[in-house]
C-alpha cells in the first residue's frame, strides 16, 4: 500500500539524484582547466582583490542595520494586518493605528536621541571654525 503512494516520490527523487550527476559529469569533462596567476585568488566584481578583507565597519553602520531590520519586521506586521483586514475589523484598525502611533513615537525618540545624525552638526562646525579662527561674525 504504502509503495504505490510513494512511486512518485521515489522516481522523482532517483531522477533529480540522476540529472545531479550527470551534470557534475558534464561540467568536469567539459570544464575549463587553467592555472593563472589569479586563478585560486577571491573573485570581487572581476577586479584583482587589494588590501585586507578585514575592514572595520563604523559603530553607525550596525546602528543602521537594528534599525533596518526593526522596521522592516513592523512592515511585515503591517502588512499582515492589512491582508486579514476584512477579518479584524475595527479591533484590528484600532490595534494597528495604536501601533503605528507606537512606531512614530519610537523613530521621533531615536531622532530626538541623536541616533540619526550620521555627519557632524552645522552648528558644530561653525563653532569649530569660530574656535580655530578667533572670529566671530
Amino acid at each position: 500500500m504504502v509503495v504505490s503512494i510513494m512511486w512518485p516520490l521515489v522516481v522523482y527523487s532517483g531522477s533529480v539524484i540522476f540529472l545531479i550527476v550527470i551534470i557534475f559529469i558534464l561540467s568536469h569533462v567539459l570544464g575549463e582547466r587553467h592555472e593563472e596567476r589569479l586563478t585560486h585568488e577571491i573573485y570581487e566584481s572581476g577586479m584583482a582583490p587589494t588590501g585586507s578583507s578585514r575592514i572595520r565597519f563604523p559603530v553607525y553602520f550596525y546602528l543602521i542595520a537594528m534599525f533596518f531590520v526593526i522596521f522592516d519586521l513592523e512592515t511585515v506586521f503591517i502588512v499582515s494586518w492589512a491582508v486579514a483586514f476584512k477579518e479584524l475589523s475595527w479591533a484590528g484598525y484600532i490595534f494597528i493605528v495604536l501601533f503605528i502611533i507606537e512606531l512614530g513615537i519610537a523613530l521621533f525618540y531615536i531622532w530626538k536621541m541623536g541616533a540619526l545624525d550620521f555627519g557632524p552638526d552645522g552648528k558644530k562646525i561653525l563653532a569649530a571654525y569660530h574656535k580655530i579662527t578667533g572670529k566671530r561674525n
